[in-house]
């Protein structure tokens, strides 16, 4: 069942689209991600959803009704740009951010040091905001953005500052209010996040979507034909090979889809004939990083169609 819906969304910022057309559904109970290159339409698209942008044409509906106030009751918003008070201490901050939601009381500053807890930061609840590291203020924000338990999350860039322990830790508490039933819908331009948490992905470029759907469903279409290997060796001699069609290299791993599904296992004797380590080889298998270089290119690619389409 789609509990969010995302219909033709059009917005235009001095004559030029940020967001063309951009429609998708959010499953209930799902991680949803919204992804694609820094000035993709990401933001703008979030911003439209919560109501702080007006879309030129274009609706969001929450259970087939158009979303209004009830939505924003309903949501925990992380924003691109943070908006912490830097005077406040961080407990206080984070008990002013949950009262203007309604929750207020010793269960509301108990779960407050609960999650100052779990992220380090107990012993700098009395500290002023502006006192904190960026990844500590980081922390703060995204506490204030559950606190309230809200049913929807929406993050914009939530890995921002962050190291890669808090980074975990934050993928941890995201995937418990999943399980709560919480909806999450999460912004990035870091692939390999996306990959890892999402059960449903739209990709943005240029302010058109250019893939959508389950995250499951996109990779067993755009894995066939593709192998993904680990080696030591030289591959030059692959890109003048007849059977192969592209190869995105990445140092000692690379990306190679032939083209046709039976050239796979002749793909492995040409690469053990040419005097290739093979450390590992998967067949029918791409990331999402290398889907979206083979559909978005690099930024002087204005090739892209709308043939990725729905999955």
């Amino acid at each position: 069942m789609h509990v969010l819906e995302v219909k033709n969304l059009v917005k235009t910022f001095d004559g030029i689209r940020a967001v063309d057309d951009v429609s998708f559904a959010v499953p209930e109970g799902s991680v949803f991600g919204l992804i694609g290159r820094n000035g993709a339409g990401k933001t703008t698209t979030l911003r439209i959803m919560m109501n702080i942008y007006l879309p030129d044409s274009g609706e969001v509906l929450l259970q087939g009704a158009k979303a209004g106030q009830d939505f924003k009751d309903k949501v925990g918003y992380l924003p691109e740009e943070r908006g912490l008070y830097k005077k406040m201490k961080v407990i206080e901050t984070l008990l002013f951010f949950a009262e203007l939601k309604g929750k207020t009381g010793k269960a509301v500053e108990r779960k407050a040091i609960e999650y100052l807890e779990r992220f380090q930061l107990a012993d700098r609840k009395n500290s002023k905001v502006e006192d904190l590291s960026k990844g500590n203020q980081q922390k703060v924000q995204f506490i204030t953005t559950i606190l309230h338990d809200p049913e929807f999350i929406i993050l914009d860039e939530p890995f921002t500052g962050l190291d890669p322990i808090n980074t975990n830790l934050l993928k941890e508490i995201i995937l418990e209010l999943k399980n709560q039933g919480k909806v999450i819908i999460f912004s990035t331009h870091l692939m390999d996040f996306a990959e890892r948490m999402c059960d449903h992905i739209t990709m943005l470029d240029k302010g058109k979507v250019i893939l959508n759907g389950a995250l499951a469903d996109i990779k067993a279409k755009y894995s066939q034909r593709n192998v993904s290997i680990n080696y030591q060796g030289d591959l030059s001699f692959l890109k003048s090979s007849p059977i192969v069609e592209k190869i995105f290299e990445y140092g000692n791993s690379s990306s190679i889809k032939v083209k046709e599904p039976m050239q796979v296992q002749q793909l492995l004797k040409i690469l053990v004939d040419n005097n290739i380590i093979i450390t590992k080889f998967a067949a029918d298998e791409i990331s999402l990083q290398e889907i979206f270089v083979e559909l978005a290119g690099d930024e002087n690619n204005n090739s892209i169609t709308e043939e990725a389409g729905n999955v």
